[in-house]
């Protein structure tokens, strides 16, 4: 009889020791995926920021723009008169093109660094604010790895849609860092209608 009362208080203790490990022990390691680059982008801050450097960068692409269509009118107009002009004339035609187009290709290729370099800094600046939601966002769901699939050098070659958390963190990071939306666009002007 005194090996039952023995037995018992055992028994109570093991399986509350059992219980106990069963609530330590860690729950299975998840894994998800995000879009950091579409994440930064579709936060309010990111589309803000896209619009302000579109429009800082708007009169510097204008002009390129207005050097391209120099270049190919001076192009041509060495081609249209090329049997009728002068050596002269075709000479200071050649030269024109060839400084326009050198200039052209100065100011392109500064432009376009000046551009990158923005955008680079908007990146970093804003890609800092993700990971901390990201590493939240982690932390509260039990994910125990997050991979970053918007580089295309990524070594993940196909991942489960459901684990994707790219619109959550852009809920979170909205929430966490409240800013105010980018404004439309203005659209085009209508043509005029036409006068019958």
């Amino acid at each position: 009889m005194k090996t039952n009362i023995i037995v018992f208080p055992a028994l109570v203790l093991g399986m509350a020791a059992w219980a106990q490990a069963q609530t330590a022990a860690p729950a299975p390691a998840k894994v998800a995926t995000v879009h950091v680059q579409n994440a930064i982008l579709q936060t309010k801050d990111g589309q803000k920021a896209a619009q302000d450097l579109q429009t800082k960068f708007l009169p510097r692409r204008t002009e390129l723009e207005k050097r391209q269509t120099d270049i190919t009118a001076i192009q041509a107009q060495m081609r249209a008169g090329s049997a009728t002009m002068s050596e002269a004339a075709k000479a200071k035609l050649q030269r024109d093109y060839d400084n326009n187009s050198k200039e052209f290709t100065r100011a392109k290729d500064d432009f376009e660094a000046e551009v990158q370099q923005e955008e680079g800094k908007i990146m970093n600046d804003l890609g800092q604010k993700i990971l901390d939601v990201i590493s939240k966002y982690s932390a509260l769901n039990s994910i125990a790895m997050v991979v970053d699939v918007s580089n295309q050098q990524s070594p993940v070659l196909w991942a489960d849609p459901s684990i994707d958390i790219t619109n959550e963190v852009i809920k979170l990071y909205d929430q966490a860092h409240p800013s105010v939306a980018p404004t439309a666009a203005p659209a085009p002007a209508a043509p005029p209608a036409k006068k019958q």
